[in-house]
């Protein structure tokens, strides 16, 4: 059963319906284990910044209040999935749920999209877009849906970024789009390792040319990806494999301070 509280408080009806009918803000989204975040430090980063973007006006909340109030919203609980979301005031609602058990996910078939979300290095509310695209794949018989640029550019995927295996190194795309939290955690680990991992302007076109694909977000960091359109990626093992070993190497930074 989800948790809704807006502030600290349960949310009034009124608060409620201002959050359902406005768009105009910005979120994070986490899995908890042991009460514990990987890369909690850059949710917190991705939310500081994001707010004196969209609100520039008013002054952002602080790390130490939103850390107080996702352990605030959690209760008794110590895994769940939390996202919060800076409203329009400067209001913070947090939402807790079941935490995502399985993330060991099947290979996904995608289709390629023309389609370049608004201020797309913000995570925002304005997600009609996506999903409607995400949904008209879906009844085309794909998995989901990859969002490439009007020039063919590889942007990302509709809740995940895309990443790729060269057969030497990780390659993630060099476009306007989303850095999500998995793959920065992701991008550090490897580093941390030792792995050699780069990012570059990938169109449809380079596909073809490439062994590995996979999807990561904060469900999984390491979804194998069969297909982009009528491209094929039977060589994903080598991808995965390197996204889980980072995966498994990361420290969970502790809310409980």
């Amino acid at each position: 059963m989800t948790h809704v509280e807006i502030n600290g408080a349960p949310p009034s009806v009124e608060a409620l319906h201002r959050a359902a009918v406005g768009n105009h803000g910005h979120y994070t989204s986490m899995q908890v284990r042991d009460r514990a975040v990987a890369g909690l430090d850059l949710h917190l980063e991705r939310l500081r910044a994001a707010s004196g973007e969209v609100f520039p006006d008013s002054p952002a909340p602080s790390d130490d209040t939103i850390i107080e109030l996702i352990g605030h919203a959690l209760r008794d609980d110590r895994d769940a999935s939390v996202r919060v979301t800076v409203l329009s005031g400067m209001d913070v609602m947090v939402s807790v749920a079941g935490p995502v058990r399985d993330d060991r996910k099947p290979p996904l078939r995608v289709r390629t999209v023309h389609y370049e979300r608004e201020v797309p290095h913000l995570k925002h509310r304005a997600t009609f877009g996506l999903t409607h695209h995400h949904l008209k794949a879906r009844r085309a018989g794909f998995d989901d849906v990859l969002f490439t640029g009007r020039d063919g550019t590889v942007l990302e995927g509709s809740v995940w970024n895309v990443v790729f295996w060269n057969g030497e190194q990780v390659v993630w795309p060099e476009a306007p789009m989303l850095a999500g939290i998995t793959m920065r955690v992701l991008r550090r680990a490897l580093h941390e390792l030792g792995v050699p991992d780069t990012t570059a302007r990938l169109t449809v076109a380079d596909l073809p040319g490439l062994a590995g694909a996979a999807a990561t977000n904060s469900h999984c960091p390491d979804q194998p990806i069969a297909a982009v359109d009528d491209v094929p990626f039977p060589g994903n093992e080598p991808l995965t494999a390197l996204l889980r070993r980072a995966w498994l190497s990361i420290s969970w930074q502790p809310l409980d301070r």
